[in-house]
């Protein structure tokens, strides 16, 4: 049901001060159940030194877009360039570097935020998460496989990945 301005304006003189007598934690809470959640994907765009991207075969997702970039949910509390370095060490082994600020933010999704973030791998070796990861290839960017979403391949595309 749609509230009448006016009536808004009223509700809101009337509230505004039990708002401000609230403490941060406690309007956070309210704020909570008026507004939906969302949770927030973080995903690194792993290069090697010719160029290629790295990209993962998931167990989970659909054979027709199986393949995608290193990542998953951020976790509360913690910073979305932490999360991206975080999955891309889960799923794969590899220490990464990620670069801020991301070079892509995605919304518009009904429960879903996304960042992409340039990682440059430090350490590690690759070794894949056998329950999330069935693969692991480097792909020129020219050539990314067919069993891909075509919004993350227009992510891709739209990347300026070419400086090295």
């Amino acid at each position: 049901m749609k509230i009448p301005f006016g009536a808004r304006a009223r509700l809101g003189a009337l509230a505004a001060p039990v708002w401000r007598r609230l403490s941060g934690p406690a309007q956070w809470r309210v704020a909570r159940l008026r507004h939906r959640t969302f949770l927030v994907y973080a995903g690194g765009i792993v290069r090697d030194d010719q160029g290629r991207i790295l990209l993962l075969r998931h167990r989970l997702w659909p054979a027709y877009r199986a393949w995608g970039l290193p990542g998953g949910y951020v976790n509360a509390g913690e910073r979305l360039e932490d999360g991206a370095a975080r999955e891309v060490r889960e799923e794969t082994a590899l220490e990464v570097e990620v670069t801020v600020p991301p070079l892509h933010v995605a919304s518009g999704f009904r429960h879903r935020v996304e960042a992409y973030y340039e990682a440059r791998v430090v350490g590690g070796r690759l070794a894949l998460d056998a329950a999330e990861i069935l693969e692991a290839r480097w792909f020129p960017l020219d050539a990314l496989p067919d069993e891909m979403s075509p919004r993350l391949r227009s992510v891709i595309a739209s990347l300026d990945l070419s400086r090295g």
